[in-house]
């Protein structure tokens, strides 16, 4: 049975969601605030976060939480599913960037809640073709699902990790942002066109010397983004 660890401070909505996953076969541990989880995480290590943003009291925001998550050598590639009343492309935009996989906005319904749920943990569980891919200073391994940039490794995000995956099985070819939500998002159907730049930028951040003038991920104005093999 996977394990969600649901970080929410109301306990109305703890409950509701807790019933809900639980109904989905899915086992659940509750935080009222993030001061254990990591710890907890640590111990047993859960198949996904669930987490309110705006958490009052120890430990800090969803948000504080996410970052230091994606900060975490043994738990960066476990997916995050923000669970918030904010509700802006903004907001969303924050989110994206610390490097959440979804972002579900109270009042849900459950049974949306549910789906996005399983449509994260599809995608997370979906492993492509064993194969090494090494050009100038990268090296991503598909099989272990691990990037090596320059000699040192650098932790990806699922999403990361396919978007890339799917980059380097075609190099050359031109992306549009929705041939890329096609690819690798499919069913989740928050990501916009906004989502795949933010990110693209996230990617450049961890591959490229200088993200602002990208050598391998290149942008195509007016059709979309290309990953320019340097071999």
């Amino acid at each position: 049975m996977q394990t969600i660890f649901v970080v929410e401070d109301d306990a109305d909505i703890a409950r509701l969601v807790k019933h809900h996953l639980e109904e989905a076969r899915y086992g659940v541990r509750v935080f009222a605030n993030s001061s254990q989880v990591l710890a907890s995480a640590q111990k047993e290590r859960p198949a996904l976060f669930l987490l309110d943003i705006m958490m009052p009291g120890a430990g800090g925001s969803g948000l504080d939480l996410c970052r230091r998550i994606r900060q975490s050598a043994s738990l960066s590639t476990i997916p995050i599913i923000f669970l918030t009343a904010k509700t802006s492309e903004a907001d969303r935009v924050v989110g994206l960037e610390l490097g959440a996989d979804d972002y579900v906005t109270k009042p849900f319904s459950p049974r949306e809640l549910v789906a996005r749920v399983k449509a994260v943990l599809r995608r997370v569980e979906q492993t492509p073709e064993p194969r090494v891919f090494r050009d100038g200073d990268l090296e991503l391994d598909t099989g272990a699902m691990t990037l090596t940039v320059r000699g040192k490794s650098v932790p990806l995000t699922a999403t990361e990790f396919r978007l890339l995956e799917h980059f380097t099985a075609n190099p050359g070819r031109v992306y549009t942002r929705d041939q890329l939500l096609d690819a690798v998002w499919r069913d989740t159907s928050f990501v916009t066109a906004r989502s795949v730049d933010v990110y693209i930028r996230r990617l450049r951040e961890k591959i490229e010397k200088d993200p602002e003038d990208p050598r391998y991920l290149t942008t195509m104005r007016g059709a979309g983004y290309r990953f320019q093999a340097k071999a």
